[in-house]
């Protein structure tokens, strides 16, 4: 690789949704770094390659009856995609993000040395490394720890007719970890409108019994939808942690994956995030949207892709602003809370790069579609982050962004990063994060 190109990572997917410059140089091949490399059931660890799906990971853990603690909600994101570049699941309330359950983890840096990161052990590394989207380096082995499950999930759906009221019975659960007086294992939510949100709320059982499909004609996100107070299901396991992913939550629908009609003929090999994500992509190269809309008339669209995190406290408000200014629904709703209290051993203060405050509830808010285009690029997305800036909140980074460099380093921890930079990437072989991040490159 030359040494006056940036240093990146040759891979076959990818589950960012921003556009980037095009590059001639080849990438680093990863294709070596796919596996588990072994499953500890009596210490309930794993060691896994940084490039391991957790569709793999979970597949070498279920049958010790075992998950990782956080299990993002799409098949092909990879273990070093999800600790450098952030994840979130339902079991976020009480188990934080993925990253906070790495004991360690093995990087290679830019200049070309493979460091092994922990508390202990290039502690500014291993706290600087979530959120820096290979800027950093690359995980090439994490091992990570692991819970105990069980074969199945008894769901509980609870339909609200006011947002403030399940923001409200949410943060309930979140801080006694109960609904009713029983322990709840998960949790999440789905907006569909003002007047209609759900809670979904998850118990592992080993009790025997039927269970949905929704890898088939039923789409599990309708499932979630009722005129009662409350409805139950069950999932197994398996497919409880992929739930999403077979239609992409909801964003299968564009592509007509959701018309029964095509159903019934669609290959079941492609229900799934990773196939949507292709057609997706192709959309994007091609120009297809944009290409009806000109045809029927109208303008072309604005891509809104976001998830955001904004405190409890401020979720209401931040739900009344968005569906009175964008668009989009339905939106997903996950909250999390920082597993610990965010001091190290380094002197360093939780995760500099996406500093969230420890004892602190957040909502996880997702939301992915288009919107009629405005008068600069990028206009809603820009009216998003500065709601969720004043809202205390933050953005994941994984998609569009257009902070200015200041606004980037208020919010993303810039001076200690530029430390962390300069220790382990003196000569900038890998890409600086606002240049990724912000800029595409």
């Amino acid at each position: 690789m030359p040494a006056t190109e940036p240093v990146r990572l040759a891979k076959p997917t990818s589950n960012l949704f921003r556009t980037r410059t095009k590059t001639q140089v080849r990438g680093l091949d990863t294709s070596g770094l796919t596996g588990v490399i072994g499953v500890d059931a009596q210490a309930r660890t794993a060691e896994v390659a940084g490039m391991c799906t957790y569709e793999n990971l979970v597949a070498a853990t279920l049958p010790h009856g075992l998950a990782p603690l956080v299990v993002p909600q799409l098949k092909t994101i990879t273990l070093g995609g999800a600790v450098t570049g952030l994840g979130i699941e339902s079991t976020s309330f009480r188990n934080g993000l993925p990253h906070e359950s790495v004991l360690e983890m093995d990087i290679l840096t830019g200049t070309g040395e493979v460091l092994t990161a922990s508390p202990t052990e290039h502690a500014d590394l291993y706290r600087a490394f979530p959120n820096s989207y290979g800027t950093l380096g690359y995980a090439v082995r994490l091992c990570i720890d692991l819970e105990p499950v069980q074969p199945f999930v008894a769901l509980r759906h609870l339909r609200f007719h006011s947002l403030s009221d399940l923001v409200t019975v949410m943060g309930r659960i979140v801080q006694t970890g109960r609904l009713d007086g029983v322990a709840i294992d998960y949790l999440d939510g789905v907006v569909f409108s003002a007047e209609e949100g759900y809670l979904c709320v998850g118990v592992q059982t080993d009790t025997p019994g039927a269970v949905s499909d929704y890898t088939g004609q039923q789409i599990y996100y309708r499932s979630i939808q009722h005129d009662k107070g409350l409805t139950d299901d069950r999932l197994t396991i398996h497919d409880y942690l992929w739930r999403w992913d077979t239609d992409w939550f909801w964003c299968s629908k564009p592509f007509g994956a959701q018309d029964p009609r095509l159903r019934r003929i669609w290959p079941k090999r492609y229900r799934s995030s990773s196939f949507y994500s292709t057609l997706m992509k192709y959309e994007q190269r091609f120009r297809i949207g944009d290409r009806i809309e000109k045809r029927a008339g109208r303008p072309p669209r604005e891509r809104v892709v976001q998830d955001v995190e904004v405190p409890l406290a401020r979720c209401t408000e931040f739900l009344d602003w968005f569906l009175a200014t964008v668009p989009i629904e339905p939106i997903w709703l996950c909250p999390l809370r920082l597993r610990e209290t965010g001091s190290d051993t380094s002197g360093g203060d939780g995760w500099p790069l996406y500093p969230l405050t420890p004892n602190q509830t957040y909502v996880n808010v997702g939301f992915w579609g288009t919107v009629p285009i405005g008068q600069q690029e990028g206009e809603t997305n820009r009216l998003i982050e500065r709601r969720v800036t004043e809202l205390d909140g933050h953005k994941s980074l994984y998609s569009d962004s257009f902070y200015t460099r200041a606004e980037f380093d208020e919010l993303y921890g810039g001076d200690g990063y530029r430390a962390v930079k300069k220790r382990y990437d003196p000569d900038s072989r890998l890409l600086d994060l606002y240049a990724k991040a912000v800029q595409r490159r």
